[in-house]
């Protein structure tokens, strides 16, 4: 598995954070919500592009 598969790095998208490619959502944004305590259920009922 190639990480580049799966996330996107442009320098006009959230100031060329790590993104999940093909959406918005920050690698770190993610990592936030499971490190609070977000399940995947829940991150994915709330942002169902993932």
């Amino acid at each position: 598995m190639n990480y580049l598969d799966y996330i996107s790095i442009d320098p006009n998208i959230r100031f060329g954070r790590p993104c999940i490619k093909g959406t918005r959502i920050s690698v770190s944004d993610l990592l936030g919500w499971m490190a609070s305590g977000m399940n995947m259920e829940e991150i994915l009922a709330d942002f169902p592009e993932l």
